[in-house]
């Protein structure tokens, strides 16, 4: 989830003002967390609470840490600015490390990935990156669902649905661009992609947003996904409604930026809602619990206590939540396990340019690896759900609600769940008990009033006014005008062939522009092996008629399979004339030859080679 702001929370040594050598006792008074937010922004707020929530239970529980009290320091900074963010980070690292939870943005994420495995100190992180995986960071463990099952969320409505064909609008960072590359590799395992995609800088103008929508609007997919942060976001949605694009045909799908935004939010404008009617979003699932339930009573006094109060909880919330008690409950572990807190100098850290950042006084925590297996052995049951970890040190069961917008709220349709990987109106908690049923007969949603205030499904396309053309060339013969013919009256193509291939159109689920172009001039029949090689030659795109398929054709061009049998037929022709067949109808053509029948010679559609 794309999320403008920054958290980093370092859980460090508390030293004294006398100071401390490298090593403590094994189980400290005081661990201290720090935590670098973007205060003025709706999930850096969520944070903050849900942060000082967690450490409030964490020190009123004496199950957890026995004695040691935990500690939190905040410090208020800005996420877009991904140089300074990055620079804070490693300010926060020049101070003895043994655990942290990590920013949400994913250019600083990066940075601080690869200075925890060097200082071998585990990460805890929220980003949603799909890039970021321990197999690179061995010290990575994500704490809340990837991205790459965000986007098997999506790509499970889009083929619900049966569109096959989707445009991708996202904002131009790691975060959007990793986001909608896990979405193409879902869409292409269901036979479905990305026709079109276009990404924008984060600070784009209202100018620039506008020229991207317009560019949006002449493409053939109705389909469009949404995969930016919240502030973009919104802009984009009021200015597509601004510009009838949110009516009847279209389909706009966004990511879970859009429910952090409305969750979170206590008062959302009028206008704001009015601009994402229809549309639809995506939220992390968390299940109904006791715990989950005590968090929310008393979220509202924990939002006024720490200078939220216009902020309610969300699923990201929860998660943050459970991020902290699950650090506490591997300290707690890894104490009980004689673990020790100590440091040694990493020789390769030399802070040459004599700066603000001070290199060398980043150490590497010893016990980094111990502590690292018992974040991996966590097992309880958060807010958020099961906190627990597979062999990835990814959370198990990782699901999805999938919600309408409609009114002045959500509703959910239903949900996915990584367990089955359908889409199901079923509680996903309700579906780990039993054995995984795959089939796709079980899929099923609650119906959905679309943007335009329809029920009825979008088709999810339309004729673009910029596509290309096909040119398809029509044989224009004296005879046989039963399959192809031209109408001299109207100008058009007509014929059985015709009639076929436009039927044939009408049940693709997307749309092909064209155009036929008669080739021949009517008073003689054409030479089919010049209009062959006309489309290998790429100066038509392909051709209807009573072509015969040959060997040497075959290997230049494809054909379809004949759509007519007409059985056995013999017939005599006079000597000299040569038998044929169209294409679209088989013959058995026993003696060449012309002789009449019924009073008309027979004139065959185009001559066998």
């Amino acid at each position: 989830m794309r999320i403008a702001f920054l958290v980093l929370l370092v859980l460090s040594l508390f030293l004294l003002p006398n100071g401390i050598g490298k090593s403590l006792a094994a189980r400290p008074s005081v661990v201290n967390i720090r935590s670098i937010l973007q205060l003025n922004s709706t999930t850096g707020g969520v944070s903050d609470v849900a942060i000082r929530a967690a450490v409030e239970d964490i020190n009123l529980d004496p199950t957890v840490l026995n004695g040691t009290t935990l500690q939190v320091q905040t410090r208020d900074t800005n996420c877009n600015d991904g140089f300074l963010g990055m620079v804070q980070a490693l300010q926060f690292m020049e101070t003895d490390v043994i655990a942290i939870i990590r920013p949400q943005c994913s250019p600083i994420a990066h940075i601080i990935s690869y200075v925890a495995n060097e200082l071998q100190v585990p990460l805890m992180s929220f980003a949603s990156d799909a890039t970021l995986s321990s197999i690179q960071f061995p010290f990575f463990v994500r704490t809340m669902p990837s991205d790459l099952y965000q986007m098997a969320a999506v790509a499970a409505v889009i083929d619900y649905y049966q569109w096959k064909i989707v445009t991708a609008i996202y904002v131009d960072d790691d975060y959007g661009r990793n986001g909608i590359a896990a979405l193409d590799d879902e869409l292409t395992a269901r036979r479905c992609k990305i026709s079109f995609k276009i990404g924008f800088r984060s600070n784009a103008k209202k100018s620039d947003l506008l020229n991207l929508l317009v560019t949006v609007s002449n493409m053939e997919s109705r389909v469009i996904i949404l995969h930016t942060g919240s502030e973009p976001g919104l802009k984009l949605l009021s200015l597509a409604n601004g510009l009838k694009m949110m009516g009847n045909s279209y389909v706009w799908i966004a990511t879970d930026w859009l429910f952090a935004y409305l969750d979170a939010n206590s008062s959302v404008s009028a206008e704001t809602i009015n601009a994402m009617q229809g549309v639809l979003t995506i939220r992390p699932h968390t299940p109904k619990s006791k715990v989950k339930s005590n968090l929310v009573s008393k979220w509202s006094s924990l939002s006024k206590k720490y200078y939220h109060s216009d902020l309610r909880t969300s699923a990201y919330g929860f998660y943050v939540y459970d991020s902290v008690w699950t650090v506490a409950r591997a300290l707690d572990a890894f104490f009980e396990d004689g673990g020790r807190i100590s440091f040694t100098n990493d020789s390769r850290l030399r802070d040459e340019t004599r700066g603000t950042l001070h290199l060398e006084a980043m150490s590497v925590f010893d016990m980094g690896n111990k502590l690292l297996n018992k974040i991996r052995n966590v097992n309880f049951t958060g807010v958020s759900g099961q906190v627990q970890f597979n062999a990835q040190f990814e959370l198990i069961h990782p699901a999805y609600d999938i919600i309408s917008i409609i009114g002045n709220g959500m509703r959910i349709i239903g949900f996915w769940s990584n367990y089955t990987r359908l889409l199901s109106t079923v509680l996903p908690e309700d579906l780990y008990s039993k054995p995984p049923n795959t089939s796709l007969a079980n899929q099923q949603l609650y119906d959905v009033i679309w943007p335009g205030e329809t029920a009825q499904r979008p088709r999810g396309w339309a004729f673009p006014s910029n596509a290309k053309e096909l040119k398809i060339s029509v044989p224009n013969r004296f005879s046989f005008k039963d399959f192809v013919s031209k109408d001299n009256a109207t100008g058009s193509m007509k014929g059985y062939c015709i009639d076929v291939f436009t039927q044939a159109l009408a049940l693709l689920p997307y749309p092909v522009t064209y155009r036929f172009i008669p080739f021949g001039n009517g008073t003689e029949n054409p030479h089919y092996s010049q209009l062959v090689q006309m489309v290998v030659d790429n100066d038509f795109d392909a051709v209807i008629g009573d072509i015969v398929i040959t060997m040497s054709r075959t290997k230049a061009i494809d054909f379809t399979q004949p759509f007519i049998e007409s059985g056995l037929i013999q017939m005599d022709t006079p000597s000299g004339v040569k038998g044929s067949i169209p294409a679209c109808i088989k013959f058995s053509v026993k003696v060449p030859g012309e002789i009449p029948y019924n009073g008309i010679y027979y004139d065959p559609p185009e001559e066998v080679i």
